[in-house]
């Protein structure tokens, strides 16, 4: 017995090391920086990688309606792959029937530009931006009076049909024209009431309201859905119809003579009342801070129950107002940054010493998502033998923080001439073929491919 298992020991260990002298295997050295990548991370608010930021504590509402000129100094922001702007219904239809696209397709345009892609938000009204004067003098029910002590903005009665037909109108539109482009991010869930949050003292009946939300996942087939938090039913409902989520009230940890607290008394809750412990593993996850970093600093918040909290909530992109963060501080919030989102990291690569042309040949990978939470676009895992590109099977928005294998055989691409090449690896973006994600390793070359290794081709 004792001959038998020792021969069969003795098997293994002689095909382990056949095996291992026949392959190649790498281990990339992992690096420790903030890495901006698509779809994650800090993002500017009306505004644009590059350009000038809030001077103080407080932001506009009112999205920028012309392109905007870059700063001619250097701006104390992150740098981000996302921009949030969010413009009042006047705005984009100032007449009936009459969009003004301009101003989304500039937005666009300006994101290509700074290298990001778009967020956005269209908003019935607020307390300072009323609803468009054509809509309030076109024989639409209005929801208060003059004398209402809130009387001094015009608000509709959300359960009149004219504001379902001409609400609903631009929102289809705007899917029409906008879902699936590349550089658009993101579409926030806007409804009813101020900023379109979908609360207040006039809401609609239930099924007005969720007719309201499904008109958006009707129109949005590509283009992924934020969910507004603030009302538990609807947000219930758009994420068992497969939209992510938001909120706008992040860090509120309180002021003198305020009981209720968002971060303590709703938002905890909230996500579980509403089911929606679980969405961030298909759908995003997108924060806005409540006031700006400089008040949460000047208020004394306890900025590492809300990171935490951040972070058990699998966030995505964080909305920080374009205004500055606090010197004191920068260290934690680059800390922050480096586990929101996704961050992938190659641990090992073992792929064949050698390898013929036309053939088939065996690669094994594992890879660790240190973030927490996937990427959302489905990217391209690719290797590149010297000019010859070769797409895996990964699917990587099922990445979940963690753990990841890829193990298969790729074809060898006729017509490469014998030699050594570099082995490369690279996450694409799926509409221009190019490296689109850092990678937490080293070895990133100009063009954004990640080498790891050489190989031969016989």
């Amino acid at each position: 017995m004792r001959t038998t298992a020792f021969l069969f020991l003795l098997q293994l260990s002689l095909i382990s090391s056949a095996f291992s002298q026949n392959t190649t295997v790498v281990r990339p050295r992992e690096i420790k920086d903030v890495l901006v990548n698509p779809g994650m991370g800090i993002t500017t608010f009306q505004r644009f990688n590059r350009q000038a930021i809030y001077p103080d504590l407080r932001w506009s509402e009112v999205g920028p309606e012309k392109a905007e000129p870059d700063s001619p100094s250097p701006v104390n922001f992150p740098g981000t792959s996302v921009a949030y702007l969010r413009w009042f219904w006047y705005q984009l239809e100032p007449e009936q029937g009459r969009y003004n696209w301009d101003i989304i397709d500039g937005a666009l345009e300006q994101a290509r530009s700074h290298g990001q892609q778009l967020q956005l938000r269209v908003m019935p009204y607020d307390q300072k931006s009323p609803l468009p004067e054509w809509y309030r003098k076109s024989g639409a029910r209005r929801a208060n009076r003059d004398t209402d002590q809130d009387g001094q903005i015009w608000s509709p009665d959300s359960d009149d049909p004219l504001y379902f037909k001409h609400w609903t109108a631009l929102v289809s539109e705007l899917g029409r024209r906008y879902d699936g482009h590349p550089y658009l991010d993101s579409v926030d869930v806007s409804t009813v009431g101020y900023w379109g949050e979908g609360w207040g003292p006039y809401l609609p009946a239930w099924s007005v309201q969720k007719a309201l939300i499904d008109v958006y996942l009707d129109a949005f087939k590509r283009t992924p859905l934020l969910m507004n938090f603030d009302e538990i039913p609807a947000l219930a409902y758009g994420i068992e119809r497969g939209a992510g989520w938001r909120l706008d009230c992040w860090g509120d940890m309180g002021r003198p003579g305020k009981n209720f607290i968002h971060m303590l008394d709703s938002y905890p809750q909230g996500v579980v009342r509403a089911r929606a412990q679980d969405a961030w593993k298909r759908s995003p996850v997108s924060l806005e801070t409540c006031g700006t970093p400089g008040s949460w600093h000047k208020l004394g918040f306890d900025l590492e129950y809300i990171f935490e909290q951040a972070l058990r909530w699998h966030a995505s992109t964080i909305n920080i107002k374009s205004t500055a963060i606090p010197p004191e501080w920068q260290a934690k919030y680059d800390e922050f940054q480096k586990k929101i989102g996704y961050r992938f990291i190659l641990r090992r690569l073992e792929y064949p010493n050698s390898v013929r042309s036309g053939r088939m040949a065996a690669i094994s990978m594992w890879w660790l998502n240190a973030g927490v939470a996937p990427i959302y676009r489905d990217f391209v895992l690719a290797l590149q033998l010297g000019p010859q590109v070769i797409n895996t099977g990964a699917r990587l928005r099922e990445w979940l923080p963690g753990d990841a294998v890829v193990e298969e055989s790729i074809y060898i691409p006729e017509g490469i001439k014998p030699g050594k090449y570099p082995v490369r690896v690279a996450v694409l973006d799926p509409h221009t073929g190019h490296p689109a994600v850092k990678l937490a390793i080293d070895g990133r070359e100009s063009d954004g491919w990640y080498r790891v290794g050489e190989i031969e081709v016989k």
